[in-house]
C-alpha cells in the first residue's frame, strides 16, 4: 500500500480511538495503539500484523517516552499522532475538588503535552508528520457543570494553534478536532466522571439525567468521524481547526456571532485604555 502510514493513537481501547484503530488496520496502516491496559486493548482489537499495543500512562512523561520509543523501534518512523485519550468531569467549580480538577487536567491536557514533547524530536528529524489533537465542542464554548473539562479542551485548542506555528517550518502539520455528540462510550460510567462533592443548588441532577437519556442516542456517527481523520492526513491543505458534527458547527457559528455583538457593545471601553496623547 503506497500511502501506508505509521499512526500513534492514545485512548485506543474504546470510543473514537477504538473506531480509528479498527479503520486504520483495515486500510493497511501500521498502528501503535495505547491504553492504560494492554489486556483490555487486545480484548477489543486482538493481535494482528501492523498493530503494536502499548500500555501507557499518558500523565507520566517517562511512560509516554518509553511507548514512543517502542513505536519508532518497531516501525522505523511516526507519521500521524492522535491525542485522543481523555474523560469528562461533571461538576460545578465549587463542587470539583482540587484533586479532581488536577487529575482532569493531567489526563486531558498534560497527557497530550507529554505525547507531543515525546514525538516531536522524531517528527522534526523526519521533517514530516501530522499531530491531531482531539478537543471538543467544549473547547469553543464554556458549559456550566463542565468547567474543568472545558478548561482542558479550550487550552488544547490554543496549544494546537501555537504548535502549528512552531512546527510548520519542519513540514509538520497540526489539526485540532472538535467533535460534538458522537455515539461512543464517552457518556458511559468510566468516561463521564462526577464530582464527589454534590451541591443540589447547581441543578446537576437534571443535567445528568439529560446525559443519561442521550447516551446511546447521540446523532454523530463515529465511523464517519474517523474516516475524516484519515482524510485530512492525505490532504495537502489540512485544516488547523476541524469542527465535527452539525451540532458543533452550528454552536460555534452562533457563539462567534454572540462574541462579536458583545465586543462591539464594549468596543469604546476596549479601545480607550491607552495613555492619553499629550497636546
Amino acid at each position: 500500500m503506497q500511502n501506508t502510514k505509521v499512526w500513534f493513537v492514545t485512548g485506543a481501547s474504546k470510543g473514537l480511538g477504538l473506531a480509528l484503530v479498527r479503520l486504520l488496520i483495515s486500510l493497511g496502516h501500521k498502528v501503535a495503539a495505547t491504553s492504560r491496559s494492554v489486556v483490555e486493548l487486545e480484548k477489543v482489537v486482538g493481535t494482528q500484523p501492523g498493530l503494536l499495543p502499548l500500555q501507557v500512562d499518558i500523565t507520566k512523561e517517562e511512560s509516554v517516552k518509553e511507548a514512543v520509543g517502542k513505536a519508532v523501534e518497531a516501525f522505523g518512523r511516526l507519521d500521524v499522532v492522535v491525542n485522543n485519550a481523555g474523560y469528562s468531569l461533571f461538576g460545578s467549580m465549587e463542587e470539583v475538588s482540587e484533586a479532581e480538577f488536577r487529575q482532569s487536567l493531567d489526563v486531558n491536557l498534560v497527557g497530550p503535552v507529554n505525547v507531543i514533547r515525546a514525538v516531536m524530536p522524531f517528527l522534526r528529524e523526519q521533517r514530516s508528520g501530522h499531530v491531531i489533537n482531539i478537543s471538543s465542542l467544549a473547547g469553543y464554548k464554556g458549559y456550566g457543570n463542565a468547567a474543568s473539562y472545558c478548561t482542558a479542551k479550550f487550552a488544547l485548542v490554543g496549544l494546537s494553534e501555537s504548535l502549528a506555528e512552531e512546527v510548520k517550518a519542519f513540514g509538520i502539520k497540526v489539526t485540532v478536532v472538535a467533535p460534538g455528540y458522537f455515539r461512543t462510550s464517552f457518556l458511559d460510567k468510566g468516561s463521564l466522571m462526577i464530582a464527589k462533592n454534590r451541591i443540589q443548588e447547581y441543578g446537576g441532577d437534571q443535567l445528568l439525567a439529560m446525559m443519561e437519556q442521550m447516551d446511546g442516542n447521540q446523532p454523530g456517527d463515529p465511523d464517519k468521524l474517523v474516516k475524516a481523520l484519515v482524510r485530512i492526513t492525505e490532504d495537502k491543505n489540512s485544516p488547523v481547526h476541524l469542527l465535527m458534527g452539525p451540532d458543533t458547527y452550528q454552536t460555534v457559528v452562533e457563539k462567534r456571532k454572540e462574541d462579536e455583538i458583545e465586543m462591539e457593545a464594549w468596543k469604546s471601553t476596549s479601545i480607550s485604555s491607552n495613555f492619553d496623547r499629550l497636546s
